[in-house]
């Protein structure tokens, strides 16, 4: 057994003095309050539950700052995905399991210790299945294996290029299947995961533009106990192509052809209605936002104080690592919140509520239950699932309780992480992952082949 001792911890009860924390096989055997260090323990000044990150194409990460000049038209989702769709093509097995690396240590340095990956790459260049068809899913699976995040494999099904059924483009060629193919696809999914430390694997139709109502009925029965992601509402024109095909806006025709629970995880909805955010909250479905993403790609903004209020759960994600901070995420989603209704701390829960804390409460809370956990944050039976804050940090001096996550989240200009331990295992050090140089000279041969060729 490892014991970490902290001067204070965020429990499930609030913060806590002088926590030791006993660790076995990974998970927490047991936790201890008000009690003085004892000689064996390793000893650190704070500590948070890991936050999960719902959803990111980790392959993407090799992309950012690389679509920021303007085009000839109006930018937009749009334009940025036919970048992606080139940059796609250039990739190989090799090339995504040390973008991914790179992307999953960057996580972990940044406070995520479980990743929902997003994982629509499948095929090869010409969009040939590879002889194993779960070669790329375990070059995902070899890049958690060396960083050590915990991965929750969302394997993408993705038929069509728009409502109705409409035959995909050839920029999609490499993420194609048909049912059958994608329940083969799913079976090596879950071989490539096995050798990972208590890894799952859940169900990700794309979205209702890449699946009919048969193959989605079909992919909810085809695991029915795992995690299912999709795309949905993620812009404008998205709804107004849903609406033109069947009448009806994207999440409302969702929940009424398909039995969302709490399974489920809706990444962006960011263009709901008043009636369609209750219906959601109603469903225990977790809403998947990536406020840096969406911010980035001109998406707009997920009423989430209406969301909340109403009861909905929610989580955050990287989506296209165009950052990766998890503190970022959460200012941002609170920010962008500030600016639509030009008042301050609007996702805190209610009067002298911390919104630091509101934030990170639902962000692990939502977070877990979309990746397939159970328990949720330092609880015993969890996995050992441990950030610590550097409380010599510029921005945490003499900080305590919620002002340490304010002042982590609203004001530290520079990473205020210390150490990182998932599933008992420290694997980030004065903020730094222990393999950081390998995986970045990796990263780097990689880029110099990719971009510079």
């Amino acid at each position: 057994m490892v014991s970490l001792w902290f001067g204070a911890a965020l429990l499930e009860e609030g913060w806590v003095d002088k926590v030791r924390v006993g660790i076995a096989a990974g998970c927490i055997e047991r936790i201890e309050v008000g009690v003085e260090a004892a000689p064996q323990d390793e000893r650190h000044a704070v500590a948070l539950p890991g936050i999960p990150n719902v959803h990111s194409h980790a392959f993407q990460r090799a992309m950012a700052g690389l679509t920021e000049s303007a085009g000839p038209g109006a930018d937009s989702f749009w334009t940025w995905r036919n970048l992606m769709y080139r940059f796609v093509e250039r990739l190989g097995p090799e090339d995504l399991e040390a973008i991914s690396a790179f992307a999953f240590a960057e996580m972990l340095e940044a406070g995520f210790t479980r990743v929902g990956e997003f994982h629509y790459l499948h095929h090869d260049r010409d969009g040939t299945p590879y002889a194993d068809l779960g070669e790329l899913a375990a070059r995902i699976a070899a890049a958690a294996q060396d960083t050590g995040i915990g991965l929750t494999l969302l394997p993408v099904f993705y038929a069509h290029s728009n409502f109705g059924g409409v035959p995909p483009g050839q920029g999609q060629r490499r993420f194609i299947n048909d049912l059958d193919g994608f329940a083969r696809l799913l079976e090596a999914s879950r071989r490539a995961v096995q050798a990972l430390d208590d890894a799952r694997v859940g169900v990700a139709p794309h979205s209702l533009r890449a699946v009919t109502l048969q193959e989605l009925t079909a992919l909810v029965a085809l695991a029915p106990t795992a995690p299912l992601h999709l795309h949905i509402a993620e812009q404008v024109k998205e709804v107004n192509d849903c609406i033109a095909w069947c009448g009806r806006r994207p999440v409302e025709w969702l929940l009424d052809h398909q039995p969302v629970d709490a399974r489920w995880c809706l990444v962006h909805a960011t263009h709901v209605n008043a009636e369609e955010a209750h219906r959601l909250a109603a469903s225990a479905a977790i809403a998947g936002l990536c406020p840096i993403t969406e911010a980035n790609l001109g998406d707009g903004i997920f009423p989430a104080s209406e969301y909340l209020a109403a009861g909905g759960g929610c989580a955050i994600g990287t989506d296209s690592n165009v950052m990766v901070n998890a503190a970022e995420e959460l200012r941002t989603l609170e920010y962008a919140q500030r600016l639509t209704h030009r008042r301050r701390n609007v996702l805190a829960r209610g009067l002298e509520h911390s919104t630091g804390r509101c934030l990170l409460e639902a962000a692990v809370s939502g977070g877990t239950q979309a990746l397939g956990g159970e328990r949720r944050g330092l609880v015993v039976g969890a996995a050992a699932d441990i950030v610590s804050l550097d409380t010599a940090h510029d921005a945490l001096l003499y900080r305590e309780g919620d002002a340490l996550l304010d002042s982590w989240i609203f004001a530290a200009r520079t990473p205020a992480i210390d150490c990182v331990w998932r599933h008992g295992r420290k694997l980030v050090s004065g903020g730094q992952h222990i393999r950081r140089e390998a995986i970045a000279a990796r990263y780097r041969r990689v880029l110099a082949q990719l971009l510079r060729a």
